[in-house]
């Protein structure tokens, strides 16, 4: 599933993510200090928006860029 934006898509790709890490989502939400629900959210691409500040601090925990977290289809 992926957030539909007219006739575009943002699509979330913290799962693949995690998995190369070998980070789970708990251990995640301790780094970044957003609640399992909120990440899960994420992670399931349920979300419509995300602050920068969150987003910072997601490519700090996992050591990558905003486009290796999403892509627009």
């Amino acid at each position: 599933m992926s957030v539909d934006i007219g006739t575009h898509s943002v699509r979330c790709h913290l799962d693949s993510l995690l998995a190369e890490r070998g980070k789970t989502l708990t251990e995640l939400s301790t780094e970044v200090g957003v609640t399992v629900a909120n990440l899960s959210v994420l992670k399931n691409n349920r979300a419509k928006a995300i602050r920068y500040t969150t987003l910072v601090s997601l490519c700090s925990a996992l050591d990558c860029q905003p486009g290796d977290i999403f892509t627009v289809e």
